[in-house]
């Protein structure tokens, strides 16, 4: 991957925010206009001059500059932010009013208020997630839309009309507003669903992406560093990214391919990480609540504790499962859970539990659902059924990376791929 990228990523929701807080939500169009500007820019700038030393304060220079540029043509023709639409005509006055928007505080804070913003309570949760997902964290529609399980054209349709709601407003969400608490909730799951495209989602190009696991992790640090957002179910997801996060390195083989759990190598898990999410989940227990991010957290740390696979305590995950399904159901926890039923009791009863599930044809575009029937299966001595599934499995494989790991486990039922 280009170095470039990444960095590309987290600094464009950045300028975007602080563009949007400058020129006010309603130009939201223009505010990505110079984003865009700026990132051109720096391609163009820097495949002869090299990346700079330090790259991010080179893009928001320039898109403070470009800012600027646009503030002084504009000033006639177009209505901008309440804060600084008093300054326009004050030539003295804009570039250190610009200035003081584009420091390091006002950025941190700009973002949360955008993260908010994106959650207006006229969008539906979904929607909400989805514009924080495209706005803020740089997604492209099709990396929403496989975060759904969804078609790029439902998606793209989804973000246009809640960019049109979001540019209703005049100015960002103020972080006192008494609305806060009710749209923290999609703040929280959108960075989980960000999180979770980095861990193991649905890219065209590769399976593992630690930028976007370190994104959301960066953004829920964010919601910790502002004490009405430090909430324990904030800790509850912070806590379940770091323990996630410390299998990264294991994710992924000397090769390049996956390694499923069960086969990872537990001495590269980062030991400090898992030390960290043990931290932060015994932050979150303080106050009655029990979310989804305590139960998957909770979940992940049995799977820590385990020094070898076959000292996991699955009837412990299974039960867990149970409590995550009666908090927020879903085909893919189903689906889990079946799984770990199939380590607890036998591969026979965890296809049963993958028969039982509600919602089956959800799962029809997920290559997993069908490597999960295959690898029960094989287990079972069932190797041509096993293969057939895997076979629907490679077929729906997202990446090369998947590829090469269902023709592996078709190697496993002594079939060769096509």
């Amino acid at each position: 991957m280009d170095p470039v990228d990444p960095v590309f990523r987290r600094e464009a929701g950045r300028m975007l925010a602080t563009l949007t807080r400058l020129f006010g939500v309603h130009n939201l169009a223009l505010a990505e206009d110079v984003v865009q500007d700026a990132l051109c820019r720096a391609l163009e700038v820097w495949k002869f001059q090299g990346v700079p030393e330090n790259p991010a304060a080179w893009l928001m220079a320039a898109a403070k500059h470009r800012a600027l540029d646009v503030l002084r043509r504009e000033r006639t023709a177009r209505i901008f932010a309440p804060e600084i639409g008093r300054l326009i005509d004050g030539e003295r006055a804009l570039d250190p009013a610009v200035d003081a928007l584009f420091g390091a505080a006002a950025i941190r804070d700009d973002q949360l208020r955008m993260m908010f913003s994106c959650c207006h309570p006229r969008l539906p949760e979904e929607a909400q997630i989805a514009l924080v997902l495209h706005v803020l964290c740089g997604f492209s529609v099709s990396e929403v839309a496989g975060a759904f399980l969804a078609t790029e054209a439902a998606i793209g349709k989804r973000i246009s009309r809640a960019k049109k709601v979001l540019a209703g407003s005049t100015r960002l969400f103020e972080l006192t507003d008494d609305t806060f608490s009710a749209r923290h909730s999609a703040v929280r799951r959108a960075l989980y669903l960000l999180f979770n495209e980095g861990y193991h989602g649905a890219c065209a190009k590769e399976a593992v992406r630690v930028e976007l696991c370190r994104e959301a992790m960066r953004l829920t640090a964010l919601l910790l560093e502002h004490p009405p957002s430090s909430t324990p179910a904030t800790h509850a997801l912070a806590a379940l990214m770091c323990l996630h996060a410390a299998r990264l390195p294991a994710r992924v083989d000397a090769s390049g391919d996956l390694t499923s759990l069960l086969h990872q190598d537990r001495s590269r898990w980062d030991r400090q990480l898992l030390s960290e999410g043990q931290r932060l989940l015994d932050l979150s227990a303080e106050g009655p609540e029990l979310t989804e991010y305590h139960v998957e957290a909770g979940i992940a740390v049995v799977h820590a504790r385990a020094a070898r696979p076959e000292d996991t305590d699955w009837g412990a995950i299974v039960s867990l499962y149970d409590t995550l399904m009666a908090i927020r159901p879903s085909p893919v926890v189903a689906l889990n859970r079946a799984i770990a039923v199939a380590q607890h009791e036998g591969p026979e009863r965890g296809l049963e539990e993958i028969g039982a599930i509600e919602g089956r044809d959800r799962l029809a575009a997920y290559p997993f659902y069908f490597a999960a029937l295959g690898e029960l299966e094989l287990r079972r001595g069932r190797r041509e059924i096993a293969s057939q599934h895997l076979r629907e499995a490679l077929a729906l494989a997202r990446n090369a990376t998947e590829r090469r790991f269902f023709e592996r486990r078709l190697g496993a039922c002594g079939d060769e791929a096509p």
